[in-house]
């Protein structure tokens, strides 16, 4: 008697709750993929059903100093507790998608070079996935895996040709025509961050000079931000950051234009300068329909985006620039687990359609 007693309200709302939630994943069962999103950073993986709902998320560190193989295992472990979390088993799963920052190439499944991960060359990571999980497994680039994310279930639906861009540490993109993602002849088609905007300019991890993501990257806002500060430059960012030039980073300098720290607001409207200079290259080189901003620097809206647009509408061409529309990505920081899931789900049902 007492038990039924205990099953009323919020015990028993929770009960139906579960049990809707359990009928549901189950009525889902035979579409469930894994998305993983290794960063440089951070490792991100979900159970995903076929409408991009995500049923479990598990975040953890990228050890990305420690080599290839301690990479692997944290993906390996992240994946069993996102599984665990959504009380799935790998056996239930259609496939695995994963998305990873580099030269990456869809058809052999290797990373050949990766700027974010150290000492990475020639990783043949979708087979190590696929070993690890007995399921399988497709690879993509980081930023094409987020652009098939927002063309799948964020801003890009319907749309059939698009540029994504992801503005963060680095600058990513992909490109999507007639709605497919373009890989190019090896795969590493839209490497945008690394066309060159000044061919007299920062060195790049990549080897050149002036890239796009030397320029207008959440790199290159902390770069220039500590090099005004260690001239000498008056500015509150230095007391926000403990008093260490070392510490400054992108959001250091954010909130010191928040408070109207003059030389904060002028050096990220440097950044959005640069960024709409490489957004107009963008615009006259593929006429899209859409381009479609992410990444952590976009957080930072109008201060960077507003200076970003007016330049691109200063240098593109009027009749591509009419066609266009600049918009913030949706998924925010599940764009790219979501888009390795969306990946894996259509490479699967090519297979086997």
């Amino acid at each position: 008697m007492h038990s039924r007693e205990t099953l009323t309200g919020r015990g028993k709302q929770s009960v139906v709750e579960t049990l809707a939630r359990r009928l549901e994943w189950c009525e889902q069962a035979d579409d469930l993929v894994l998305g993983i999103d290794l960063g440089g950073s951070k490792i991100l993986t979900a159970v995903v059903g076929a409408q991009g709902r995500m049923l479990s998320s598990d975040r953890s560190h990228t050890p990305a100093v420690e080599g290839h193989e301690a990479v692997i295992d944290a993906i390996l472990e992240s994946a069993h507790r996102a599984l665990e979390q959504a009380e799935v088993s790998a056996s239930e799963l259609l496939a695995v998608g994963a998305g990873a920052p580099g030269l990456v190439n869809p058809w052999t499944g290797i990373v050949a070079t990766s700027p974010h991960l150290p000492g990475w060359r020639d990783v043949p990571l979708r087979d190590m996935i696929q070993d690890g999980l007995g399921k399988e497994t497709f690879l993509i680039n980081d930023a094409n895996a987020a652009a098939l994310g927002e063309l799948r279930f964020g801003a890009a639906r319907g749309v059939r040709s698009f540029v994504y861009i992801t503005v963060s540490t680095g600058i990513g993109g992909g490109v999507v025509i007639d709605g497919e993602i373009y890989s190019g002849a090896t795969g590493t088609a839209g490497e945008v961050g690394h066309m060159t905007i000044d061919d007299d300019g920062p060195a790049c991890n990549c080897g050149n000079r002036g890239c796009w993501e030397t320029l207008a990257s959440g790199t290159a806002l902390r770069r220039e931000a500590r090099h005004r500060i260690a001239e000498g430059a008056r500015t509150t960012m230095l007391e926000l950051a403990e008093g260490s030039v070392d510490k400054v980073t992108p959001r250091t300098v954010e909130a010191a234009a928040g408070r109207g720290d003059e030389l904060a607001r002028q050096l990220i409207a440097r950044t959005g300068y640069y960024l709409g200079v490489g957004l107009a290259n963008l615009v006259n080189m593929f006429n899209p329909e859409l381009i479609v901003i992410g990444g952590g620097l976009s957080n930072m809206g109008d201060m960077l985006l507003e200076p970003a647009f007016e330049e691109a509408r200063k240098r593109a061409y009027p009749e591509a620039l009419e066609a266009v529309k600049f918009v913030r990505a949706e998924l925010g920081g599940n764009s790219g687990v979501l888009g390795a899931a969306a990946f894996a789900l259509q490479e699967i049902r090519r297979e086997d359609p």
